[in-house]
């Protein structure tokens, strides 16, 4: 959505317009509409006229926030606002995570692109003794033909 789609829209939410109504007035996708609407719940419009910034969460954190959420203490707009966080979206997708794939999932993951072993060129040890095989073969190929050669010119 535009910036002047997300202020039209949250005019519409401080009027009393529904998710639906206001997406269907402004002819963009629900779906984005709702994403709004639930930081507007949690912010009011001034934060909604800025995207939100890209922060970190430690494990400890998402872990604290997903029990809460699942044990029923609070609801994802309650921690939204308790936290300070962007949208209730993102606890949604802390809960999803973790019911799917565990605790290990709300773990930060590594950064760029995995370490290779020094001297192997990122090669595994049967990629690395074919490329060998491969140049040595090369190599048995071009003497064969340099003896053969050779041996034209004796003759």
């Amino acid at each position: 959505m535009s910036e002047r789609q997300r202020e039209a829209a949250v005019a519409l939410f401080e009027a009393g317009f529904g998710e639906d109504a206001a997406a269907t007035r402004l002819g963009v996708p629900r779906t984005a509409v709702r994403r709004l609407r639930d930081r507007w719940k949690v912010r009011g419009a001034g934060a909604l006229m800025m995207e939100p910034g890209k922060r970190s969460f430690t494990f400890e954190f998402k872990l604290e926030v997903v029990r809460r959420l699942i044990s029923g203490e609070a609801t994802a707009i309650e921690l939204t606002r308790e936290h300070g966080l962007s949208s209730p979206k993102l606890v949604e997708n802390w809960v999803g995570l973790y019911r799917r794939e565990g605790e290990d999932a709300l773990r930060p993951k590594p950064k760029g692109r995995p370490a290779t072993p020094a001297g192997t060129g990122g090669l595994s040890e049967l990629e690395r003794l074919r490329a060998e095989n491969l140049e040595l073969s090369a190599k048995v190929a071009y003497l064969e033909k340099l003896r053969a050669l050779k041996e034209q010119g004796r003759g």
